[in-house]
């Protein structure tokens, strides 16, 4: 289960799945040195997204 507290380097390593969810939001600097070491709450106040809905959709991507 992907919580907020993950860092976007985790989520995308553990679940490679996850990574057409990150760009069909606008999340596109996935491979940025940031990424290894900001959460999934500080990207989704980074780009504007709402960090509950986009736990939600992580979390369906690996539901799969």
């Amino acid at each position: 289960m992907i919580t907020k507290e993950m860092t976007v380097g985790q989520v995308l390593r553990t679940y490679p799945q996850t990574v057409q969810v990150f760009l069909e939001l606008g999340m596109h600097c996935l491979g940025c040195p940031s990424s290894t070491m900001e959460t999934i709450e500080g990207a989704a106040l980074t780009h504007g997204r709402n960090v509950d809905d986009l736990i939600s959709q992580l979390n369906k991507s690996i539901e799969k």
